[in-house]
């Protein structure tokens, strides 16, 4: 197989079901050769099934393609070395890291228990933080021996982080962070020749069909194009994972369907300087003069 991602060798977290598989399988048909990472886990992260990656790796030869799988749970962190080191002695180098693995444990604040927030936060947060970091060591190393590296990291992140979704303070708290750590890890590994980027998804998956988006998608006219196909997710990831995407570092795209588009993140807004200390029985008007020259707060994300 030839295409963009032609011989770059890549490990994708997660990538057993949903918009993971989607990712491997796109990535193969470029020309990639594929790590498939996933415990096989349920939605709340329980259980396992070892045989759903080997399914992948399956049809990605079948088709032509070079793929491995791989069992390791990324939120242990030697766990998440093992997977950076099946890449390297499989296939004898790593380009690219695509952190997909999730787990949900929906709960309102007042419900949730602290078990339900310290899982999705590990496997989320600590399971996107592991691969980052033992990639980012095999190209720093690669950087010193005075090889060079073309290199890329692909998080996800969500609506949930951006815009705020109730019932998600464990899942946006993680997928904020995920955000943050994508810029801080850009303007840290672009030294060594790394680019690193996020995408916040929205498609129909295990995590999201109680959102109602089932109905959606079982809506769509046969041969129609459906908005909340998992497979929709792919292409800018694969892309970031290219070689043209070389100049693009830092970033966190929205992508659904055909939409694709920057998520600009926090920024400075309007402002009041008093040049001295406020009284907070002055602030009242203050406050709500800069709300009233700020843009919008954001509609709700979904993902």
């Amino acid at each position: 197989m030839i295409g963009i991602c032609d011989g770059r060798v890549v490990v994708i977290t997660g990538a057993a079901r949903g918009i993971g598989r989607e990712h491997a399988l796109a990535y193969a048909a470029e020309g990639a050769k594929v790590v498939v990472n996933d415990l096989g886990a349920e939605v709340d992260g329980s259980g396992s099934a070892t045989g759903v990656a080997g399914e992948v790796v399956d049809a990605i030869r079948d088709a032509g393609g070079e793929a491995v799988a791989n069992g390791d749970d990324i939120s242990d962190f030697q766990g998440a070395k093992r997977l950076i080191d099946t890449a390297v002695e499989a296939f004898g180098g790593l380009d690219v890291v695509v952190n997909n693995a999730g787990i949900l444990r929906d709960r309102m604040l007042v419900n949730m228990s602290e078990d339900e927030f310290d899982a999705v936060i590990k496997v989320h947060l600590k399971g996107t933080f592991g691969p980052m970091h033992w990639a980012a060591t095999y190209w720093r190393e690669r950087s010193k021996a005075g090889e060079t590296n073309d290199a890329r990291i692909i998080n996800t992140s969500s609506g949930s982080g951006l815009y705020g979704n109730p019932g998600q303070t464990n899942y946006g708290a993680a997928k904020a962070g995920i955000a943050a750590m994508t810029i801080i890890a850009a303007k840290e590994l672009d030294r060594y020749g790394v680019t690193v980027n996020a995408i916040a998804p929205a498609a129909l998956t295990r995590m999201t069909e109680n959102l109602g988006l089932g109905a959606m998608s079982a809506a769509v006219e046969e041969g129609g194009f459906d908005a909340y196909a998992p497979e929709n997710i792919s292409p800018i990831v694969v892309w970031l994972g290219s070689k043209e995407a070389a100049g693009v570092t830092g970033r966190v795209f929205n992508v659904a369907g055909g939409k694709l588009s920057i998520a600009n993140g926090w920024a400075p807004g309007p402002e009041q300087n008093k040049q001295a200390k406020w009284d907070p029985s002055e602030l009242g008007p203050v406050v709500e003069q800069i709300l009233a020259e700020a843009d919008p707060a954001p509609s709700l994300g979904m993902s």
